[in-house]
């Protein structure tokens, strides 16, 4: 039985029934699924990492893609999981092969998170001359290529990374009429306003006339309760 194989074993066994019974109704798309908990799917993507982490890069990315062409959202986990620990090896060279996942493989928004929070956040930090290319992403008619735009500078907002960026992102995707692209580019406002709360609080006060109000609370919603209350006003 080879790795994959092993893989889609072990999450088979682990099938929860109440993880089963809840896990479509926070999705609106139709998904494929096993019905697995996070945890219990991250455990077993470090337990066969260990075992596929030292593979020449082409088999690594040919073993993530095997994982990803299934369709079921735990094995994209896995691959996605396995990217971010392996960021290391990565090169500018292989920015590509995760632009196209994003592209050809996310159908819902847990993997476009998973994934452009993780390893193509981890990715823009190490080579930030692809931050260009993300702001390109806000153009695309994909919707989870538009909210990956977003998400992708989470982490690295939290960090207080990129403010600049984070605005020009938040400026194309300002009037996007996708609620769940509003709610990625309002996520990532929000963690910029951690470390620059009086920019993000100009930008969103200079914009609020404008900007949906789904973006406007996820944006506004660890500011102070006067901040929050004065963004809101009519």
């Amino acid at each position: 039985m080879n790795i994959i194989s092993k893989i889609r074993q072990e999450l088979q066994d682990s099938v929860d029934s109440k993880t089963k019974q809840s896990t479509r109704r926070f999705f609106k798309e139709d998904i494929k699924f096993y019905g697995v908990k996070v945890p219990t799917v991250a455990k077993i993507a470090a337990k066969y990492f260990s075992q596929i982490k030292n593979l020449d890069k082409n088999t690594f990315f040919e073993l993530c893609e095997e994982l990803l062409k299934s369709g079921y959202i735990e094995e994209a986990f896995v691959a996605y999981k396995w990217a971010e620990s392996n960021i290391d090896k990565f090169g500018p060279e292989d920015f590509g092969v995760l632009e196209r996942w994003l592209d050809s493989y996310v159908s819902n928004w847990a993997e476009c998170d998973t994934l452009c929070n993780h390893a193509l956040g981890s990715f823009v930090e190490k080579f930030p001359q692809f931050l260009e290319n993300i702001k390109d992403w806000t153009q695309s008619q994909n919707r989870w290529v538009k909210r990956g735009a977003a998400t992708t500078l989470v982490l690295p907002a939290r960090k207080g990374l990129f403010l600049d960026v984070v605005f020009e992102i938040a400026d194309k995707l300002l009037l996007d009429t996708d609620d769940l692209v509003q709610k990625g580019y309002g996520w990532m406002l929000k963690e910029a306003s951690k470390s620059h709360q009086t920019e993000v609080f100009n930008y969103i006060m200079k914009n609020r006339a404008v900007m949906p109000r789904t973006a406007l609370r996820y944006a506004i919603e660890k500011m102070p309760q006067d901040l929050r209350k004065k963004a809101i006003e009519k």
